[in-house]
């Protein structure tokens, strides 16, 4: 059915994204590794990039797209709110 194809479909574009967002952040940490002097800007990209696959794999795997609003929101603002103050502690 054309639901049953449009779920696969969103699943294999958020698997494409995870995967692309695991090869960024092991990009960003190689060359901070390497010593590259975007130490501080590598850390927040890997922090970000891990906190993006979270949502991801929230919103899409965890079903969040179909959950109550109060819910999306909670969870939206405890990524966002876990996201910021990492890179706050991992920079600063």
């Amino acid at each position: 059915t054309d639901t049953s194809r449009s779920m696969i479909r969103a699943a294999t574009l958020t698997w494409i994204l995870l995967l692309a967002g695991t090869l960024l952040a092991w990009a960003l940490g190689l060359s901070a590794q390497r010593g590259h002097g975007i130490g501080n800007m590598a850390k927040s990209g890997v922090i970000l990039t891990a906190f993006l696959k979270v949502w991801l794999v929230g919103f899409q795997f965890m079903e969040l797209r179909s959950a109550p609003r109060v819910l999306r929101f909670a969870f939206d603002a405890w990524v966002l709110c876990i996201c910021i103050a990492l890179i706050v502690i991992m920079t600063g």
